[in-house]
């Protein structure tokens, strides 16, 4: 499903969305370290440069193992990542993946993650012959899930205690899209 040599880059009309590497390290620790950012990640805020770069190395990891990619976000006119939006826990052979989305909070509210999570979402469907995306969204989080539902998904149900982060169990929105409902979207006129 996905090629290890060549790592994609994706291009919309604003973002650049590539590979992240060690040299991106500091991009990261500054919004991974920000407590908004990181309310609804599942992860502590980040607190040095070595967070960072394990993170770094987890979207490597997940890369080469093909169960997951992970882009950084870039503008156009700037190298700086200032977010990431990718699948992980993928399941070839239910061609099946989730998908996740961070963003620093300086962008929030202009469009930038639409345009990512769109991105990544033509992506998923075109490149890597997903079936079915998913998304796993905790139910304080309304702007996930506005963002989930702008780009067609559909909420399935609750899962309750689903994961055990940051000392405690959280419920989660599961939402998912499927190849056909995104195929019947992207032929509407907008």
């Amino acid at each position: 499903m996905v090629e290890v040599s060549a790592f994609p880059i994706l291009e919309t009309n604003r973002l650049i969305l590539r590979q992240v590497t060690k040299d991106d390290a500091s991009s990261l620790l500054k919004y991974l370290s920000d407590k908004d950012v990181m309310r609804y990640v599942g992860l502590e805020p980040f607190k040095s440069i070595d967070d960072a770069l394990d993170e770094i190395s987890w979207y490597k990891s997940i890369y080469e193992k093909k169960t997951g990619i992970r882009w950084g976000i870039t503008l156009k006119d700037q190298g700086e990542v200032i977010g990431s939006c990718g699948f992980l826990n993928m399941v070839s052979q239910h061609h099946r993946s989730e998908i996740g989305i961070e963003l620093s909070r300086e962008y929030w509210g202009n469009g930038v993650a639409s345009e990512a999570f769109a991105a990544v979402i033509n992506y998923g469907f075109e490149q890597m012959n997903l079936q079915r995306i998913e998304a796993l969204i905790e139910p304080p989080n309304i702007p996930s899930q506005k963002l989930a539902e702008r780009q067609g998904f559909t909420r399935e149900g609750l899962l309750r205690s689903y994961e055990f982060t940051c000392g405690k169990f959280d419920d989660l929105y599961m939402y998912s899209l499927l190849k056909q409902e995104f195929n019947l979207n992207n032929r509407r006129p907008k």
